[in-house]
């Protein structure tokens, strides 16, 4: 630990305090063309490298980033497995290069290095994948004027939509999500519009050898009208397709169509976000009908120091209710971001009723806490638990309990710098009627994780 400290005062010193332009969560999201007039640093030359003397848009950009994490999770799925106490260390590395052929061409690519360290019972699907190309597509836009802009992307590539709530690049855990197709994006005013088609990889742990798909699995639009002072309109069509999932009902193959929209406004003053999605189509010989509504209200006070907010949160997201009648009403999160109850749940989005209060403060400029109550039920005494991801994780067992627990939550955000951040998180899940009915001696669980990211 006295070592890593070192090495982040260190690179501090090496770089500007301050330094224009944001890193963004989709690195490919960031814009250094400004930097042709100011690289007289080394962090800024590295930031735009011109590659015409005659065209300032043909340039390079290099940047990364370097995330460790300690994480200390005891009884996993509330004493199931019997670990117990269960540290373990994950690491991620990321280098990415950004080559602008002039105003119209663009090439992104990334590599992603992964890995876990002394996890009892071995690596998660999401936690070590040694070095896999992340990102590796090109940009053409075929129109780009003053009121419209058409964007065409080929190749492979990093998605994240709405509040993470069906498709996103999922931050949290220390593998990334990323797709291989093809990708419109129309923006003209306050009108956005992106429509896709994708396919998935199956992630193996070694080098080079992640296996994409050779169909589309993941394809639809999402689209986004601002409207000034009243917020944002979002609506979307999603469809995927699926061989052998597993749902309480049964496996087999699906094929599931989302239509949804959400509603949100963020900023000072009332803050809300709503979001519903009806979704059908097949699964084996039956078909689906599955929904989800959820609504989060809350309020910012922007003139009060350190601009506290406090929330309620309400989730109602469907569960199967009889498994015998070749109709499934379990909802699929699709490619949800891990953690969306809170920074490490045990449960996900799926057959599920919360409430879910919680308030955030500024300590001062870069440092921030947040506390969080995460009440849940069964939506269905038919249908079980699902894992943040959507997989199942505790069958029904026949109970009629529907509470399953509530989840009490702690997190610290310290902005260090620029391109340091810091932050730590503590969860402790008290089981409820549900779990306690059908795990023999259930314990309560407990994740702690401390996370220090470096970006340039």
């Amino acid at each position: 630990m006295k070592n890593l400290i070192k090495i982040v005062l260190i690179v501090q010193i090496m770089l500007p305090t301050v330094v224009s332009g944001q890193f963004k969560l989709m690195r490919f999201d960031e814009d250094y063309s400004t930097y042709k007039d100011s690289a007289d640093t080394f962090y800024n030359s590295i930031k735009y490298i011109p590659l015409s003397e005659k065209n300032n848009n043909t340039y390079l950009s290099l940047g990364g980033e370097a995330r460790a994490e300690f994480v200390e999770f005891n009884n996993e799925d509330w004493g199931r497995l019997g670990i117990g106490s269960n540290p373990f260390f994950i690491q991620r590395y990321a280098v990415h290069a950004d080559l602008h052929l002039g105003s119209r061409v663009r090439v992104f690519g990334q590599l992603r290095s992964a890995w876990e360290n002394g996890r009892k019972n071995g690596p998660r699907p999401i936690d070590e994948d040694h070095l896999n190309v992340q990102n590796l597509f090109i940009d053409v836009d075929a129109i780009k004027n003053e009121k419209e802009k058409l964007t065409v992307r080929a190749g492979r590539q990093e998605l994240d939509y709405g509040s993470g709530r069906l498709i996103s690049v999922r931050e949290g855990p220390n593998l990334r999500l990323y797709f291989d197709g093809l990708k419109l994006m129309y923006k003209r005013g306050n009108f956005k519009s992106d429509a896709f088609m994708m396919m998935a990889s199956e992630i193996s742990t070694g080098v080079f050898d992640n296996k994409p798909s050779k169909s589309v699995n993941l394809w639809g639009s999402y689209n986004t009208l601002a409207l000034p002072k009243s917020g944002n309109l979002e609506f979307y069509y999603l469809g995927i397709h699926r061989k052998e999932t597993r749902f309480e009902d049964g496996t087999g193959d699906e094929t599931r169509h989302t239509l949804g929209g959400r509603f949100y406004r963020y900023g000072g003053g009332f803050i809300y976000n709503f979001e519903g999605a009806y979704q059908f189509g097949n699964f084996n010989k039956g078909t689906i009908s599955a929904w989800t509504v959820s609504a989060d209200i809350g309020y910012l006070f922007e003139n009060v120091k350190g601009k506290p907010t406090i929330n309620l949160r309400n989730d109602y997201i469907s569960g199967d209710r009889n498994r015998e009648d070749g109709k499934l009403g379990t909802f699929n999160p699709l490619y949800p971001k891990g953690g969306y109850f809170g920074f490490n749940p045990q449960i996900g989005p799926v057959n599920l009723i919360d409430i879910h209060p919680y308030a955030t403060v500024d300590l001062n400029s870069k440092m921030t806490v947040q506390a969080d109550v995460v009440f849940n039920w069964r939506y269905s005494t038919q249908d079980g638990v699902y894992r943040p991801s959507g997989s199942l994780n505790l069958t029904s067992m026949d109970s009629k309990k529907k509470y399953i627990g509530t989840a009490f939550l702690g997190s610290f955000n310290y902005k260090i710098n620029k391109f340091f951040t810091f932050n730590t998180g503590i969860q402790y899940f008290k089981t409820g009627d549900f779990v306690d009915d059908i795990i023999e001696n259930d314990k309560d669980g407990l994740f702690i994780n401390s996370r220090i990211v470096f970006k340039f």
